[in-house]
């Protein structure tokens, strides 16, 4: 049997590594790593610990002064000053306790601290461990004290400075090079003042004191209405507007305490903010999964109580989030992080607490605001729906340009040759003899045309998959580019105007609106950008002596006939083939002489309705529609 190589495996070779050997060997344990969060992390440890005698009400500011070469950093409290006397068991200041013995820290017995973020006592004592230099200074009792440390080790005695007033403790360090490296050890100002700006709109009415030796620069922090004020500013920096008035915003001072804001934006994710006893968590926990079925359960009961389910549509938890943008602030007696890191949240009882207190609020406030409640409705169905097409979608198609390399291009799309998308214009044409006068009438070099053979299929009454295999409104997909669902990319589109060009018949009418059907299922933002149009082509042509006019329907025809005097030769068009291409040029074609109206959408809860209602399965509705205006009309006539 061969002989083992190495040294021998036996009890001396098992390692004891003890307090500050142990963080400086291993400090990814205690704070993620050694890239630029795990160096501010020695930051927010110091900093959460002065936050915490303001939570409990023992404090109103904090200063922090970040040094002239970035290296160094001072936290400053007004609170009630770490003990200094001796630590009955060790033997030692309390100060001392604090800053080298992992678990050393007065928030386990929950009498000195009601709710508290550094909870595991191990905070100080890590940011101590892997310092080059740390140095705490307290005030209590009527006198000042001092004590020194280097690289966690204390050095000389606790001293006593002198009589002084006040209470609170001041702790400057510098992070040792030897564990982060000679070129990582600069704070970056721009991330402290987020974290401080972030601490400030947390707990109203603290006052945080920023000061940035290199610039000079000192400023006040300080925001009365804490969460709703800061949802504000989140909004505005994500650059999306809302889209609805006013915000929800909850405040319960039992336990569990609560604060919590949110809206919804343009936005296409979501933006959560969420905080456990003022420490931020990332990667959010149980509490973020009770605002979440909070939210999912009240606006579905709204829905369903006013009957705003759209039919063979299902919501998802990610449709109710996009573009919502929230803040949830939590106090836990005893919370239970993940890490020391405290990135999540992992107590379960919370999620139920948060979910009881949000829930119902929620649900009163959409009942007694319905516009704002709608609106958040139809940003919630248009999410939906864009989910369901981008499922759906399996193919993609894009080009370089109108002149460039056309990939999967349908043979029957006449393309214009300018390259620029915002000078390009697309019209979808009926039938292919109507198309082959608009390419003899068009300008080749701006106008593109695609014929469309007959009425293509009804959207709204099939999945993305069959409106996909549809030749007809696949090809106008692979026209245009700019991709379907969530998939779609406006960056893609290849033309700056799409014009629907239809019959000025009962015919084209339909044709017109199963395309707008289709544009709002599946392309909605090119309608909500203002890239779809509607052509209005003549149904008439009327000549009076030497004057050729041109008529849209039966009733302009019979006010231009009320207008002029003299026979008129009146000519009915049977459809846009039967024109000339000269004609459909100048009457349709020509931006100069041309009529387009612009499609857009004016209430998107209202849109949505109509469509699901005229387009879909029910007929009932459908019928009634029409007898109900057949009536007006009936009655316009008499």
């Amino acid at each position: 049997m061969a002989k083992a190589s190495g040294s021998t495996y036996d009890a001396s070779a098992i390692q004891v590594l003890e307090g500050v050997d142990h963080v400086r060997k291993r400090p990814g344990m205690y704070i993620g790593g050694l890239n630029k969060e795990g160096l501010h992390h020695l930051v927010w440890e110091i900093l959460d610990n002065s936050v915490d005698e303001v939570i409990n009400g023992h404090a109103t500011t904090i200063e922090v002064r970040l040094e002239k070469d970035h290296k160094g950093i001072a936290i400053t409290d007004n609170g009630r000053g770490i003990p200094v006397d001796l630590h009955p068991q060790l033997k030692v200041p309390a100060v001392v306790a604090v800053f080298t013995k992992l678990g050393a820290g007065g928030k386990f017995d929950g009498q000195s601290y009601k709710h508290s973020g550094g909870l595991h006592g191990v905070g100080a004592a890590v940011a101590n461990a892997l310092s080059e230099t740390l140095a705490v200074k307290v005030w209590r009792d009527g006198a000042a004290w001092e004590i020194g440390f280097v690289r966690g080790v204390q050095e000389g005695k606790l001293k006593k400075l002198g009589n002084a007033r006040g209470s609170g403790t001041t702790v400057y360090l510098r992070p040792d090079p030897e564990i982060f490296g000679a070129k990582n050890t600069s704070f970056d100002p721009a991330v402290l003042h987020e974290r401080l700006e972030a601490k400030s709109y947390l707990h109203k009415g603290l006052k945080i004191v920023f000061t940035d030796e290199s610039t000079g620069k000192t400023e006040t922090l300080l925001h009365a209405d804490g969460i709703s004020e800061y949802l504000g500013k989140l909004v505005q920096v994500r650059g999306k507007a809302a889209v609805h008035p006013g915000i929800f915003y909850l405040e319960r001072a039992d336990d569990p305490k609560i604060e919590v804001a949110f809206a919804w934006t343009e936005a296409s994710d979501d933006a959560m903010q969420s905080f456990v006893n003022g420490v931020p968590t990332p990667d959010g926990g149980t509490h973020e999964a009770g605002l979440r079925t909070a939210l999912g359960k009240a606006i579905r009961s709204y829905m369903q109580a006013h009957k705003l389910e759209p039919k063979g549509l299902t919501i998802a938890m990610e449709d109710l989030r996009e573009g919502m943008v929230a803040i949830l602030s939590t106090y836990v007696l005893e919370p239970q992080f993940q890490s020391q890191t405290k990135n999540r949240l992992n107590n379960p009882e919370v999620a139920s607490q948060v979910e009881g207190a949000i829930r119902p609020a929620l649900e009163q406030w959409l009942h007694s605001n319905r516009s704002t409640a709608e609106a958040i409705v139809a940003r919630v169905i248009i999410s939906a729906r864009a989910r369901a097409a981008s499922r759906a979608a399996n193919q993609q198609v894009s080009r370089k340009g109108p002149g460039g390399v056309r990939l999967g291009l349908p043979g029957k799309l006449a393309d214009c040759s300018e390259r620029d998308p915002g000078r390009c214009e697309l019209f979808l044409v009926e039938g292919d003899s109507a198309g082959g006068s608009a390419k003899m009438g068009r300008n080749r070099k701006t106008q593109a045309i695609l014929p469309l053979r007959g009425k293509v299929l009804n959207a709204e009454q099939a999945s993305l998959s069959k409106v996909l295999e549809n030749e007809e409104l696949g090809n106008i997909v692979k026209v245009l580019g700019c991709g379907v669902g969530k998939d779609f990319a406006i960056e893609g589109l290849r033309y700056g105007k799409v014009v629907l060009l239809m019959d000025a018949d009962s015919d084209g009418h339909h044709i017109a609106t199963l395309l707008l059907t289709f544009f709002y299922r599946y392309l909605p933002e090119l309608i909500r950008r203002g890239h779809v149009y509607i052509a209005q082509p003549p149904l008439f042509r009327v000549d009076i002596g030497k004057e050729t006019l041109w008529a849209a329907d039966d009733a302009h025809l019979q006010r231009i006939l009320a207008e002029r005097r003299g026979k008129p030769e009146i000519q009915r068009f049977k459809g846009l083939g039967e024109m000339m291409p000269e004609t459909l040029r100048d009457t349709t074609l020509d931006p100069k002489r041309r009529q387009l109206i612009q499609v857009g959408i004016r209430d998107e809860l209202a849109t949505d309705q109509t469509i699901s209602s005229l387009m879909g399965k029910d007929a009932a509705w459908r019928y009634g529609f029409i007898m109900e205006r057949a009536v007006e009309a009936d009655a316009l006539d008499l």
